[in-house]
C-alpha cells in the first residue's frame, strides 16, 4: 500500500514562499548592484543630455538580446536582467504556492493562484498570450 504525500502546513508554505521571495530579491538585487557599479565605473564620468529622452535599446527590451548583451560584457544588460530576475520572483512565489496548495488539496486556491499566474503571464507578455 502506498503511503500518502504528507500534507504542508499553511506555516511551512508561508515560510517558504517567504524564504523564495527573500533569495530572489536579494540575489536579484546583488545583480543589479554589479551592473550598476560596472556602469559607473564605465560611464560615472559622462555628462547626460537631458535635452533628448533616450529609452532601453530594443535589444535591452527582449530576454534573449539582454542574455547576449550579457554575453558580450554590457553592464546594462546586467542591470536589466537582475531586474527580469526581480520579475521571476514573483512568478516562482506564485507557482510554487499553486503547487503548495494542490499539496494541500486546497482547490480553490490552487484555482485562484492559477488565475494570479494567467494574470501576471499575460501581462508580462504583452497580452500575446
Amino acid at each position: 500500500m502506498a503511503l500518502a504525500k504528507p500534507r504542508w502546513t499553511e506555516r511551512q508554505v508561508e515560510e517558504s514562499v517567504g524564504n523564495l521571495l527573500r533569495g530572489g530579491v536579494f540575489l536579484a538585487a546583488a545583480v543589479v548592484l554589479m551592473g550598476g557599479i560596472a556602469y559607473l565605473v564605465r560611464y560615472g564620468t559622462a555628462v547626460p543630455d537631458y535635452q533628448v529622452f533616450h529609452g532601453e535599446p530594443d535589444h535591452l527590451r527582449s530576454v534573449h538580446g539582454i542574455v547576449l548583451d550579457i554575453l558580450a560584457g554590457h553592464s546594462r544588460a546586467v542591470i536589466q536582467f537582475g531586474l527580469l530576475l526581480l520579475v521571476a520572483t514573483r512568478v516562482a512565489s506564485v507557482v510554487f504556492a499553486m503547487l503548495a496548495f494542490a499539496r494541500q488539496h486546497d482547490y480553490m486556491y490552487v484555482i485562484v493562484s492559477l488565475i494570479v499566474l494567467m494574470v501576471l503571464l499575460y501581462s508580462l507578455t504583452g497580452g500575446i498570450l
